[in-house]
């Protein structure tokens, strides 16, 4: 299995992730624990060596299930989780409020400032069952703390040997200028797929130039890329992607669906592959990319994007879906 390296850390990780955010429940409509527990021992079993996951996602519940998942497998696992996304305490930058499953009403604040750190850090290693995070990650930018104080806080962590590497989602290319000027930075987490292509003009790049690793999340585009979305589909309850997700709207949503049965199915054809292992390989193999994340919330999910690892697309492939992507969103109106 290829690992390759994250960043300048001593960690090496494969080029599929397994992605938590659906199994925790929030904003996907629930989930199913027993089936959840099973997708990620899935994933371990099939060969994927990294699950990434966060205390917001369910409120401290993915946590918990990817602990108890892996007890007893740790020495196979690289364990990234996230901080400062905080709903249990009104200190830094308001985010959004949200009526939730798992904890009611709440309201959720972006919150880096070092104390807020120290104590994430301890629950998660609680709720994970863990003594080390291997990557600890900043899970959204805070612009009411200094990044002095974050990287300081993140920095001490990582001196006494509590986590492994630390990580940042959804920053910037000026945001991560200034981390790697208060401490080392192995890795960033930003939005990335054949519909959401944006960080690949300036910010994957730039971290490649500087050996930061590049591991990008909605890979699938929240499950459109895997041609299952259709527009007669049914979201449960608390399911939140319709409403927040431009390319669920029905229009935009049935231009992407033509452009995937034209553009990846010929190739996922030729390589006995489907819809999804085909997108999740494109995206491994395009420039700067170290890892995607894939989320799955079954256990046939978690092989399925595993395999994808598999699959080499050859360069002609590549450009081809790229290129129909592009036309996409042109026609769309954006990317």
């Amino acid at each position: 299995m290829e690992l390759r390296q994250l960043g300048t850390s001593d960690l090496r990780i494969t080029p599929i992730v397994l992605g938590t955010w659906a199994i925790g429940g929030w904003w996907w409509g629930g989930t199913d624990d027993e089936a959840a527990g099973k997708a990620v021992e899935a994933a371990v079993d099939e060969g994927i060596n990294c699950i990434d996951t966060a205390p917001v996602y369910g409120f401290g519940h993915s946590e918990r299930i990817v602990g108890e998942a892996i007890s007893g497998r740790r020495e196979e696992v690289v364990v990234a989780t996230k901080c400062g996304l905080r709903w249990d305490r009104e200190e830094g930058q308001h985010f959004f409020d949200d009526d939730t499953r798992q904890a009611g009403q709440v309201s959720v604040y972006r919150n880096l400032r070092r104390d807020s750190i120290l104590e994430e850090c301890e629950q998660s290693l609680k709720r994970l069952g863990v003594d080390v995070i291997d990557l600890y990650q900043c899970h959204w930018p805070d612009p009411t703390t200094p990044i002095e104080e974050t990287m300081g806080a993140l920095t001490e962590l990582l001196d006494q040997g509590v986590i492994r590497a630390i990580g940042v989602s959804n920053f910037s290319v000026e945001q991560i200028q200034q981390c790697l000027q208060h401490g080392p930075l192995h890795s960033s987490q930003p939005r990335f797929s054949l519909l959401q292509r944006a960080s690949m003009e300036e910010l994957i790049p730039f971290c490649d130039d500087r050996d930061v690793a590049n591991i990008v999340y909605s890979s699938l585009e929240q499950g459109i890329l895997t041609g299952k979305v259709t527009p007669d589909r049914q979201f449960e309850e608390g399911d939140k992607r319709p409403e927040k997700n431009p390319w669920f709207q029905e229009g935009n949503l049935r231009q992407a669906l033509a452009v995937i049965d034209e553009s990846l199915r010929p190739v996922a054809e030729a390589h006995d592959a489907t819809l999804a292992q085909t997108a999740l390989a494109w995206t491994i193999w395009a420039p700067g990319i170290t890892a995607a994340l894939a989320g799955a919330r079954r256990a046939e999910q978690a092989r399925e994007n595993a395999a994808a690892m598999e699959i080499e697309l050859s360069e002609e492939q590549w450009q081809d879906i790229l290129t129909a992507f592009q036309t996409l969103e042109a026609k769309a109106g954006f990317g």
